[in-house]
């Protein structure tokens, strides 16, 4: 278990940017949804996510605050990042010094489809709300393949990702939000 969860935490302590491909699916609360899109990350504290199915949705994390916007929705939220509890959060630890023992409790390890492993646990500071987190990892590299949380109430979603690319040149401005024209900013409240 030691050595995979430091094989992770080596492939993205030495990563400065990473983009991929992601696939979202949600299954809970009586629905099942299906999302894709391009995740970009960017150290210190950088990420985005360009969904491309909706297309135009946004999930963007610019270092101090997350915005959120959906096509056609009557407002951007905005909120500061230290208070975000967002189901993408857990891929923070991306973003900065990744320690998986520390941020994981409970880990455990199981041989994963097609040679992969899966390294699951409960992310610390969300025990409220998130179950388990499973990570499925390739074995060589210790690159993320797909992410698993179960939250409390059952529902699950899955982020599998492929493509990926480390180290490529992200420019500054991939993370900077510009709401559309008329569409107002709204501050969301911190969860309670």
């Amino acid at each position: 278990m030691h050595t995979v969860a430091q094989l992770v935490d080596s492939h993205y302590n030495k990563l400065h940017a990473l983009r991929a491909n992601f696939t979202e699916r949600y299954e809970g609360l009586g629905m099942t949804r299906s999302e894709s899109g391009t995740l970009s990350l960017l150290k210190p504290g950088r990420m985005r996510w360009d969904y491309s199915s909706p297309a135009g949705k946004v999930f963007l994390i610019d270092g101090k605050s997350a915005w959120f916007y959906t096509p056609g929705a009557a407002q951007v939220q905005r909120i500061a990042a230290k208070q975000l509890d967002d189901l993408r959060s857990p891929l923070r630890f991306l973003l900065g010094h990744t320690q998986l023992e520390k941020e994981l409790s409970g880990l455990k390890l199981a041989q994963g489809p097609q040679g992969t492993l899966v390294v699951a646990g409960q992310p610390k500071g969300q025990e409220n709300r998130v179950q388990r987190i499973a990570l499925t990892v390739a074995p060589a590299s210790g690159a993320i393949l797909g992410i698993e949380i179960e939250e409390t109430d059952g529902a699950i979603t899955r982020f599998t990702f492929a493509g990926e690319q480390t180290n490529v040149a992200l420019p500054e401005n991939t993370f900077r939000f510009a709401p559309p024209a008329g569409v107002p900013v709204v501050d969301a409240l911190p969860p309670v």
